[in-house]
């Protein structure tokens, strides 16, 4: 069994890859697996580090208008058509796996003309141009989110970590508090915005960490790298007893102790933190991204349905958290709600599902 897996650049692509590389290396132990991505985006350095050998390509990202951008995007996907072409003759694959992202197009177009089954994976609501291009001849395609609008879409899931995937949040609750040093008893707000941070959302938190405090809460914020020190200075109004419960980390590895640890999250809507939040039956404040197609508004859609998250607006958080967030943080029965909507909704083998799919095309 071989399989090439197309995707890169943004964690939201390069995440799921690798984790249904790990689900068909455990399925399939003897698989060969080849990633194709550029030497520009996360997974230049994430797949080596998962013992996977990475392909490189020249990235195409597709022109928006006509001139100079599109002229160079000739030239840019003729090579990288020509450099997947040669892996797909030497490696000889069963199958083509994409994420989206730029490097997936020209992986797709190299395997359909030499007659590899593709199978797409889309994660957002919304679909990305690379995916919904791929799409229209891929064997078989797989969506994260119910409703989203690519042919012969079937409903797998996002695939997650198996510690994300199957967290028992209520179970791991008290040995996640005392891993990150968190009050046992505490009602728990989980800030996050990524690796890289989210503005709006570090200001909102901060501005409102007196009130939250005072209402008996504490406060497990992940500034993204770099952004600590603004969240710290934003603090600069409690007193040393109050900044004992806000707790400040740039960045967590194990995103399951938080997770674990919180009884509400505030965070953005990426198709990985939607996937996350329902798996550990926690409830949410979202606030979508504004860039992009708008997919992160339509992710959080089935969560905010079914009464397992409250949207907000980024032009709105700063305002809304006031009063509001400490209110919902410290409503155990509708915390308790929440949490059940929440679990009602969680895909929790997504890469089990994606992985049938890819053995459907490909045995």
């Amino acid at each position: 069994m071989r399989i090439v897996l197309a995707g890169g650049g943004t964690f939201g692509h390069v995440g799921p890859l690798l984790v249904t590389a790990d689900e068909l290396r455990r399925r399939w132990p003897e698989v060969e697996l080849r990633v194709v991505g550029t030497a520009s985006g996360l997974e230049a350095s994430l797949v080596p580090q998962a013992g996977l050998r990475l392909a490189i390509i020249p990235k195409t990202p597709w022109p928006r208008r006509p001139g100079v951008e599109a002229r160079r995007f000739i030239g840019a996907w003729r090579q990288a058509v020509a450099a997947a072409d040669a892996l797909l003759k030497d490696f000889k694959p069963d199958g083509v796996v994409g994420f989206g992202g730029y490097v997936s197009p020209p992986v797709y177009w190299a395997a359909f003309r030499n007659k590899v089954a593709v199978v797409v994976h889309e994660a957002n609501a919304r679909p990305g141009l690379a995916n919904r291009w791929g799409a229209r001849r891929a064997a078989a395609v797989g969506v994260a989110l119910a409703g989203t609008p690519l042919p012969n879409a079937r409903l797998v899931g996002m695939p997650l970590r198996p510690g994300l995937a199957r967290l028992d949040r209520a179970g791991s609750r008290a040995q996640a508090r005392r891993q990150l040093g968190l009050d046992p008893v505490k009602p728990t707000l989980l800030v996050a915005g990524g690796s890289l941070g989210a503005l709006n959302l570090n200001q909102a938190a901060a501005a409102v960490a007196s009130e939250l405090i005072g209402a008996g809460a504490q406060v497990l914020h992940l500034t993204g790298r770099g952004k600590s020190q603004a969240v710290r200075l934003g603090l600069g109004s409690l007193n040393a007893s109050q900044t004992a419960s806000y707790h400040i980390m740039e960045y967590l590895e194990s995103m399951e102790l938080a997770l674990a640890a919180a009884d509400l999250a505030l965070q953005r809507a990426g198709a990985a933190t939607v996937a996350e939040l329902a798996c550990a039956g926690l409830p949410a404040v979202l606030v979508p991204l504004r860039i992009g197609n708008g997919e992160q508004r339509h992710n959080a859609a089935g969560l905010v349905k079914a009464g397992a998250a409250v949207l907000v607006t980024d032009d709105e958080i700063g305002h809304w958290v006031t009063g509001n967030l400490a209110e919902l943080l410290t409503s155990p029965d509708r915390l308790a709600a929440m949490s059940q909507a929440a679990s009602s909704i969680a895909i929790r083998d997504g890469a089990e599902r994606l992985v049938d799919l890819i053995e459907e095309v490909t045995r």
